[in-house]
């Protein structure tokens, strides 16, 4: 879509100006405010302009705001060993990136430096950024069939989508370990990359059975095949924890963050790596950044980590996360277009479906809640596939939660 000389985005067919944003609201171009549950897809995790990161940010602009490639600012080294610290012991040392496609592209140039193998293994169905590689792992190959072809070395493997049945699961998890376990044995795949046990970026937040991420972490071991770990939507209290790795108590190869990581104060990605990686196999990745941890987004994420801490934020997150999905599924157990409800935290999923009969996803009708919910003053995304996701931020105050929530199942019921 094209609109004031700016291209926007198509996984949405409108766009509304913002004037002003502020804690868990926003306020258009008109004047007309507005609940947010989106976060921005996952980035205003602490709420819009929150002021301990605005602080931050002007602080560290009156002293320095960017540092050349092959210099360091304190402030750079500082968020270093902050975020480093709040890892599990292993994650050592930080590449800088300039946000999620950028860091995720780095962590497969750094497998394939550090392996010498080529492969790389994605699940499909799921985003891990816009460059050629990380298309090349989660696209479907219709989406991608302008711009192709795209890397040939990378394999896309079915995501083992959980069934909500426990006995089931069992079944799901064994027959995709059989599969992976078929693409790993002869030892040339240099990486497997996946989020923590759930889809954010398609907006699908399928969630996978109980166990996957230890089960991964396991044979990717076994063959000695890097784990890299997506935390781009996952981090930062999202899913009911700090990190998603620790949902499973799971420690990857690698791990890439963005999205939350400044909550929005500025552009910043980054890889987290093992001790496996030296400076020989680092250098040949080519892993320079020109933009790549500027020092008012190190300032401004340095800000948003020691809040996640100190306030335990994702205690929070879990809480309001299983609040929200417990009255979803009572509010709308009988709704007729109701396909299913997913998600970890406060990454939760409705699809919306044609009928229950077929299960065929209504892309029409979950933007046409989208819309009515706007007009009532709730802001909402498609994730597509049906599938509108809540992801309000994780501040949110329990009385607007209830009131977005009252006014997203108002629009659903009278939409039957």
């Amino acid at each position: 879509m094209i609109k004031n000389n700016i291209i926007y985005s198509d996984f949405c067919d409108w766009t509304f100006g913002i004037k002003k944003a502020e804690g868990s609201f926003l306020w258009n171009t008109e004047g007309k405010k507005l609940i947010d549950f989106t976060s921005g897809w996952n980035v205003t995790n602490l709420g819009w302009n929150n002021p301990e990161v605005n602080v931050a940010i002007i602080k560290q602009a009156r002293k320095n705001v960017y540092a050349a490639m092959w210099m360091d600012d304190p402030i750079q080294e500082e968020y270093a060993e902050e975020l480093v610290k709040s890892l599990p012991k292993g994650l050592s040392f930080v590449c800088r990136a300039t946000g999620g496609t950028d860091a995720n592209e780095k962590a497969m140039l750094m497998a394939r430096a550090l392996t010498k193998r080529q492969k790389i293994i994605g699940c499909l169905d799921t985003y891990h950024g816009h460059s050629f590689g990380t298309i090349s792992i989660g696209y479907r190959p219709e989406w991608a069939r302008d711009v192709a072809p795209l890397v040939p070395e990378f394999i896309k493997i079915n995501f083992p989508k959980s069934t909500n049945d426990s006995k089931k699961d069992v079944d799901v998890l064994r027959l995709f370990v059989i599969e992976l376990e078929k693409l790993l044995k002869n030892k040339d795949v240099a990486a497997m990359v996946t989020e923590a046990g759930i889809i954010t970026g398609w907006g699908s937040t399928f969630v996978a059975p109980k166990g996957y991420l230890e089960a991964v972490r396991k044979i990717t071991k076994k063959y000695g095949t890097l784990l890299i770990l997506d935390e781009v939507g996952t981090g930062f209290s999202r899913c009911g924890k700090l990190f998603g790795m620790e949902i499973e108590g799971i420690v990857p190869d690698m791990s890439t963050f963005a999205k939350g990581m400044s909550n929005g104060g500025a552009a910043i990605g980054a890889v987290v790596v093992n001790n496996k990686f030296n400076d020989v196999s680092l250098s040949a990745s080519k892993t320079h950044s020109t933009f790549g941890w500027t020092s008012v987004a190190c300032a401004a994420s340095l800000a948003t980590l020691k809040v996640h801490k100190r306030d335990r934020l994702w205690e929070k997150s879990k809480k309001d996360g299983d609040y929200i999905m417990n009255n979803l599924k009572k509010e709308l157990a009988d709704h007729p277009r109701l396909g299913e409800i997913q998600g970890l935290g406060m990454e939760i999923g409705i699809m919306f479906v044609k009928d229950k009969k077929s299960m065929d996803f209504d892309d029409a009708y979950a933007n046409k809640v989208i819309k009515e919910c706007y007009k009532k003053g709730l802001h909402l995304i498609l994730g597509g596939d049906g599938n509108i996701q809540i992801m309000p931020p994780l501040t949110i105050d329990r009385k607007v939660l209830d009131d977005g929530l009252d006014k997203f199942l108002s629009v659903v019921n009278r939409l039957r």
